[in-house]
């Protein structure tokens, strides 16, 4: 009964941990989950009163599919101010959050046969949308040493005649690295004088700790023309359940492509979402994301201190997101084992490292209180323990 294409789909590993946390707790049981990409604090209220001015003043009807004009001035004004980016309204469409972006994106451009450059650890979503599209993911490994960024010598080994995208997170998820835009800028030469894209997902560009963020897009113009900058609002003003992405490219043709996708699909986005999402692109919020940055710093410090005193694992200290990616290859060559145990024994849920394409980690979201972030990572400690003694 089923496509071929849908069989080889896996559900999304970070969705079934944390679906799981979430029954636990329902059934009573002491359950600190860490599994969930989504802060722990509340939509900022100027956003909030944007939404319920809109619902108030009648705006529930639907939209132009790509996104109400102001929506989409608005979203070519932040990239302008904040990364130096000049997209035309045109070149801009908003989307159902920037796993929307990603699946119209790809459905756009990925013929069977073309290869995807995907570097590892991944976004888990990014090899299966890729394979759903009938291309083939080619991943390439990194690791601690390399603080889980790829060299230009890695990305030109990849490269065959088949390679159609390079798909860049920068901070990562899973692993918070952020690339320079020196780095940036050595990744752009390699790929000039081809014609390969590059999906520059920026999802967490506010959650920078250390250093500066550089779009890709920005750091050449050959890296303009072919670079879609990927963005939306769901970790910088916790806007996840909003439901809010968004998608520019100098191409126009690539953009109405993916809105006549859209037009036969989701059709337009929510429209309360879009008079919303307004006031979080055009700073009226950007001392609540100050805040949240400043509290997510704290947070991360502590929680690398104190996974870095646990005998037997590591972590580096990640540049951006709310992510630690912990090495426990000294204790486990088998992290979805090793977080089933810990789940089980401790109640503490994690996402085991091989979801992401890297075997012998896990990562642990800081986007939850100081306290659940000291009590999860002490039973983890109790857990690593007990192993070494098994």
């Amino acid at each position: 009964m089923l496509t071929n294409r849908i069989n080889t789909l896996s559900e999304s590993i970070t969705i079934a941990i944390t679906t799981l946390a979430q029954e636990l707790k329902a059934e009573g049981k002491d359950i600190l989950s860490f599994s969930a990409g989504e802060p722990d604090f509340d939509t900022p209220q100027v956003i909030k009163d944007a939404a319920i001015n809109a619902i108030n003043a009648g705006f529930t009807k639907y939209t132009a599919v790509d996104g109400i004009p102001a929506l989409k001035e608005a979203v070519a004004q932040k990239l302008l101010r904040d990364n130096g980016l000049k997209y035309e309204t045109n070149q801009i469409i908003v989307n159902n959050g920037a796993k929307h972006s990603l699946f119209n994106l790809f459905s756009a451009t990925i013929d069977e046969g073309d290869e995807v450059i995907i570097p590892a650890p991944y976004w888990v979503t990014y090899p299966e949308l890729v394979k759903y599209c009938s291309g083939t993911p080619v991943t390439i490994e990194t690791n601690d040493a390399s603080g889980f960024k790829i060299t230009p010598e890695q990305l030109q080994d990849a490269i065959t005649p088949k390679t159609k995208m390079l798909i860049l997170t920068t901070p990562s998820n899973p692993t918070g690295a952020v690339y320079s835009k020196e780095e940036l800028t050595a990744l752009a030469k390699v790929l000039e004088g081809t014609d390969i894209l590059v999906a520059s997902d920026e999802m967490y560009e506010k959650l920078v700790y250390d250093g500066e963020f550089t779009s890709a897009a920005s750091v050449s113009d050959d890296m303009f023309q072919r670079t879609i900058t990927i963005n939306g609002l769901s970790k910088s003003v916790a806007m996840t359940g909003w439901r809010f992405g968004y998608m520019a490219s100098a191409h126009t043709e690539l953009i109405k492509a993916t809105k006549k996708l859209q037009s036969q699909s989701t059709s337009n986005i929510n429209s309360i979402t879009q008079y919303a999402a307004i006031e979080g692109l055009n700073g009226s919020a950007d001392e609540d994301i100050e805040m949240m940055r400043k509290e997510f710093i704290k947070r991360r410090d502590e929680a690398v201190k104190l996974f870095n005193e646990i005998d037997g694992l590591s972590v580096l200290k990640p540049d951006g997101a709310f992510y630690l990616f912990v090495n426990i290859q000294e204790v486990s060559n088998d992290s979805l084992e090793f977080a089933k145990e810990l789940l089980a024994s401790k109640g503490v849920a994690v996402v085991p490292g091989v979801g992401f394409g890297s075997e012998g980690y896990f990562r642990f979201s800081f986007a939850t209180g100081i306290a659940s972030i000291r009590e999860g990572i002490k039973r983890i400690d109790e857990f690593v323990q007990e192993l070494k003694t098994k």
